[in-house]
């Protein structure tokens, strides 16, 4: 068992509770990205034991910064939005020299990487433009509604798995964040294991398409997940603040964010 993973899973599950920001990538950050991928895709494998290894410690720390850490979020979103967005988008942006140093971009992007570049960070930014609200808390919960919830989970987890894009944004366009945040804030069960059983096949699903057009297009796969994670600081950009007193404090919490995200890199990547 890699035990270290436990912290990782940790960040990773943190960040997946934000709309926005992705966990696949801090997962780039943390330097596992491609042993993510492998892993899932080749949980049936007959390698399965080494990957077993490897995600169980991840996702208990995954599981442990959902439990522990939704509420804390929530309140820090509905009190300091604009300083909590501030702060990831700093590590959003921390996280692209290790992306472009894995992608090994300065000897190996072509004009064509730069266009997929492009056009993953328009795809994600046009998100901006979506202002999609939590929704309601579904409180008959009903046949229709473990369906409802269980295929957020799967596209929510398919979301997760690729940097940049957010899961907990797609559930947001859903509408179905605020359920899944209150069943997890208050220990419903049934709606958190129906939600479970789509993120599990949805991650899946989602790995074994991602290996494939990682181990057949390395380098364009990484220009279009450059472009997505640039595109994604568009989409957490909250607007500038009002007050110069909040200003002050988003441009700390932006510092913290990118000063967090160099420090886990170079411990990572050293």
């Amino acid at each position: 068992m890699e035990w270290r993973n436990i912290y990782r899973g940790i960040l990773m599950g943190a960040t997946d509770l934000v709309p926005g920001i992705s966990g696949g990538t801090i997962a780039v950050l943390l330097g596992i990205y491609d042993r993510l991928i492998a892993a899932i895709s080749g949980i049936f494998s007959k390698e399965w034991k080494k990957h077993i290894g490897f995600l169980i410690p991840l996702g208990l720390g995954m599981v442990i910064a959902i439990f522990l850490l939704a509420s804390l979020i929530e309140w820090l979103f509905e009190h300091y939005p604009g300083p909590t967005q501030f702060f990831f988008l700093g590590l959003i942006l921390g996280v692209l020299p290790y992306l472009f140093y894995k992608a090994e971009a300065k000897q190996k992007f072509k004009s064509k990487h730069y266009v997929l570049l492009g056009i993953g960070a328009i795809v994600v930014a046009m998100m901006a433009f979506l202002n999609p609200n939590e929704g309601t808390v579904i409180e008959n919960v009903t046949t229709s509604t473990y369906i409802l919830l269980f295929f957020s989970g799967f596209i929510g987890s398919s979301a997760m798995i690729i940097p940049g894009i957010s899961g907990s944004f797609m559930l947001l366009l859903i509408g179905v964040y605020a359920t899944i945040i209150s069943a997890i804030s208050n220990l419903y069960f049934d709606i958190i294991i129906v939600t479970g059983l789509g993120i599990a096949i949805g991650f899946i699903v989602m790995s074994k398409v991602v290996s494939f057009f990682l181990n057949h297009y390395y380098t364009g796969t990484f220009a279009a997940i450059i472009g997505l994670v640039i595109g994604s600081s568009v989409a957490v950009f909250p607007g500038w603040p009002e007050s110069v007193p909040m200003l002050l404090v988003s441009v700390a919490t932006f510092i913290a964010g990118l000063l967090a995200a160099i420090m886990l890199g170079r411990i990572e990547y050293k």
